[in-house]
């Protein structure tokens, strides 16, 4: 069967991922091969301290990016878009979606990078005895609880991006287990919200006596294979504006995009795993059992069929290097000439094979966002570089302790000098000092901004008992 006629039989398959800076649109025919694509280039912005995309740009990247599928099966096959056989939904995962009795949303939603969440995260992994991200969708919750947010006691329904889009295309209120696993920790013998922890948080709760309880809120959990819903006819419309795509679509659970890479890399089976990389990175390994013990550094998500995984997340990875790359993009705009950005991005990193090694000694922090594996509460921007330390330092009149432990060949790391701060808030001279500290190699202990829950706690307790001392939050990490 050829590719128009698998189109024109209603067998082609549409998966749409929302990614943080693309949204795509992938046909593939029964054998699993690529037919068609479309895609729509966004990006989120900083509001009152907080990152989120509005629901305007989620409906019109959604609408632009199927326009554009559309427009790419035309241009190959010369038909229309009208019958598939399937259709799933993914997205960056966590983050915080809340909605009222009236469908509608309570507070801008909140994207997984943010990192306001400090509190909550810590004082819920001491209840669960379980490592909770400040990203995860819980702590979001419980965040909005401890700062006495009014639109809590409004919610009526609680879900991530995917499962949002998912619930106005079919009307079902359901998630697939990985993407459900960046919510709330997952029984990996039920495949559903680990009960005792919903008990717990409920209990904790309690007193502020909302007239709902955790799963009165949180959508249903599904694993793989399960069916999540069919397009309903106004979920036709808010996906094809242009009318042709009928109802009737049956649609799989919507998942998170870390399940998106385990499929795409085929690193589900356990004993397997896989590296992402993109706005965000993180690596994962497919778990056999479930750890002995809480580690921070490390979060606990699912396959899309429900095994655990061992994550480790980085909140930055390539937006530093989109934003260099986008200073070509609009040379070449500017100068009249065609852009491709899959060509640019091939040529730059191909050409960035040429450099030297470490690059000419320069060293590059990427924080865009607050980062959890640095210890930064806070975005901090910055380039050093060793060539500059005793020019800097001579005009300055200072020498830095790192310079005597040079000279008795002690390590080197932490000469660098910064070259470049382009923090936002108030903290800068302090993420200065910090990721000073992070670049010591001899550092056994270091201030930092409370980005780690436990040093939030201790930085607030500090903080009571020496109000003269600390004019502000700060932790002490060992």
């Amino acid at each position: 069967m050829t590719a128009k006629e698998t189109i024109q039989q209603g067998k082609a398959i549409l998966g749409i991922e929302f990614g943080s800076t693309r949204i795509k649109a992938v046909l593939i025919d029964q054998e699993n091969k690529p037919i068609a694509q479309g895609s729509h280039t966004w990006e989120n912005q900083l509001v009152d301290g907080l990152w989120t995309y509005s629901t305007e740009a989620i409906w019109y990247g959604l609408q632009d990016c199927y326009a554009d599928l559309r427009k790419d099966v035309m241009k190959q096959y010369d038909t229309e878009l009208e019958i598939l056989a399937g259709i799933g939904i993914s997205a960056m995962m966590h983050g915080y979606m809340a909605f009222n009795e009236k469908n509608e949303i309570l507070v801008p939603f909140r994207t997984w990078r943010n990192t306001n969440t400090g509190k909550a995260a810590a004082e819920l992994s001491k209840l669960f005895n379980y490592n909770i991200p400040l990203r995860w969708s819980i702590s979001h919750l419980y965040q909005c609880i401890l700062d006495n947010e009014e639109h809590v006691a409004d919610i009526k329904f609680q879900t991530t991006l995917a499962g949002y889009i998912h619930w106005q295309l079919t009307g079902q209120k359901v998630l697939g287990v990985g993407d459900a696993s960046g919510m709330m920790p997952i029984d990996p013998e039920t495949k559903d919200y680990n009960a005792s922890m919903v008990e717990k948080f409920n209990a904790l709760i309690a007193p502020k006596g909302y007239d709902w309880t955790l799963m009165d809120i949180f959508p249903k959990v599904l694993v793989a294979g399960k069916n999540a819903g069919f397009l309903t006819q106004e979920g036709a419309k808010k996906l094809d504006i242009s009318g042709h795509l009928k109802a009737g679509i049956p649609f799989c659970p919507p998942e998170g995009d870390a399940g998106t890479g385990m499929a795409a890399t085929n690193a589900v089976k356990q004993r397997t795993g896989n590296v992402s990389a993109g706005t965000s990175s993180f690596s994962m390994i497919v778990l056999e059992k479930d750890l002995s013990k809480p580690y921070e550094p490390i979060d606990i998500v699912t396959t899309p069929d429900g095994s655990l995984v061992a994550m480790v997340h980085c909140n930055n990875c390539t937006s530093d290097i989109n934003a260099w790359v986008n200073i070509f993009k609009e040379y070449q705009e500017m100068m009249g000439f065609p852009v491709d950005m899959n060509e640019i991005y091939t040529r730059l990193f191909n050409k960035a094979l040429e450099g030297q090694a470490d690059c000419g000694g320069l060293m590059a922090y990427n924080y865009v966002s607050g980062e959890p594996v640095a210890g930064l509460s806070d975005a901090g921007q910055l380039h050093a570089h060793p060539a500059l330390r005793s020019h800097r330092r001579a005009q300055a009149g200072q020498r830095h302790p790192a310079e005597g432990r040079e000279r008795e060949g002690g390590p080197h790391h932490g000469s660098w000098r910064l070259l470049q701060d382009q923090g936002r808030g108030p903290a800068h001279a302090c993420r200065r000092t910090q990721l000073a500290h992070l670049r010591d190699g001899n550092s056994r202990r270091r201030r930092c901004l409370g980005y780690r829950p436990a040093c939030i706690l201790r930085g607030e307790q500090r903080q009571a008992a020496e109000p003269g001392r600390l004019a502000r939050r700060e932790g002490v990490c060992r």
